[in-house]
Formats: C-alpha cells, sequence, structure tokens
C-alpha cells in the first residue's frame, strides 16, 4: 500500500529573490505548478519572478546564466515518455544539471515531473492533489533557509 510522503513545512524566507523557470512546452500541466509555486513563495515571504524556457533541457542552463541574480530557483517542467529514447537523455541530462548547480551551492526546487502519460503529468500537477509546483517551492525555500544558516 502506498503512502504518500508527509510535505515539507513551509519555512520563512522574508526578502528571499526566488526564479521560476518553466518549460511551458505541456502548458496545461505547467501553468498550475507555475502558480502553485508562486502562491507558495509568496506566502513564505520571497519575492517571485518567472522565465519560460524551451524546454527541461533548457533549464539548468537558463539557472546558470541568473545564478547571481536570485537566492534560489524553482524548476518546473514536464517530460512525458515517448516511442524513442529522447525521454531518457532529456531527463538525465536536465536533473544532472540541476544537481551539479545545487552542488555548487545553488538552492533549487526539483518540479520536472518525468512521466509515462499526461494523466500521470496532471495527478502530479493539480493543486487538489499532488501539487508538484509547491511542493518545489517549499524545497527551494528550505535550502534557502538552509543556505541562510550555513552563511550561505
Amino acid at each position: 500500500m502506498r503512502t504518500d510522503p508527509k510535505p515539507f513545512a513551509p519555512v520563512d524566507i522574508a526578502g528571499a529573490r526566488v526564479l521560476i523557470v518553466a518549460s511551458p512546452y505541456y502548458e496545461d500541466v505547467v501553468e498550475p505548478m507555475a502558480q502553485s509555486a508562486t502562491e507558495a513563495l509568496g506566502r513564505m515571504g520571497a519575492t517571485v519572478e518567472r522565465i519560460d524556457v524551451p524546454g527541461a533541457f533548457e533549464i539548468p542552463g537558463a539557472i546558470a546564466l541568473a545564478e547571481e541574480e536570485f537566492d534560489g530557483f524553482v524548476s518546473l517542467g514536464c517530460v512525458i515518455r515517448g516511442d524513442t529514447s529522447h525521454y531518457d537523455y532529456v531527463c538525465g541530462e536536465s536533473a544532472r544539471g540541476l544537481m551539479d548547480l545545487s552542488l555548487s551551492g545553488l538552492a533549487i526546487g526539483y518540479g520536472i515531473l518525468t512521466v509515462e502519460n499526461h494523466a500521470q503529468a496532471w495527478v502530479r500537477a493539480d493543486p487538489a492533489q499532488g501539487d508538484k509546483g509547491a511542493e518545489a517551492a517549499r524545497a527551494c525555500a528550505a535550502m534557502i533557509a538552509l543556505k541562510r544558516r550555513f552563511g550561505g
């Protein structure tokens, strides 16, 4: 039996500047995630900006370009498996790029859905179900708070 994990608690990140980097390739999935992330970050005291990039593959590069301007980043996108290996490359390389940035000291919330079909994506994106946008925002906020604690 599957049990849903306890969501990470919101933290106070008053004054933080957060950039949401979204790939609206699957706009109907990503837009509710972006809205939920924006609302969650606002409740935690952050100022939020958003930029869009063509696909999930481009998200790490956009964050790298903006790293000096923001305290944290929320990556939002959706990759749905197709008939070719393209899915594996996009999923793996976007995750690797974000992990590399995270290990360099950036506060990043990971919100790139990697799913088999559109129905799975919607369950995870829908604020009334999975609410992965807010979850990624809370992860970003937690990392900003941790960075502040350790003087970063």
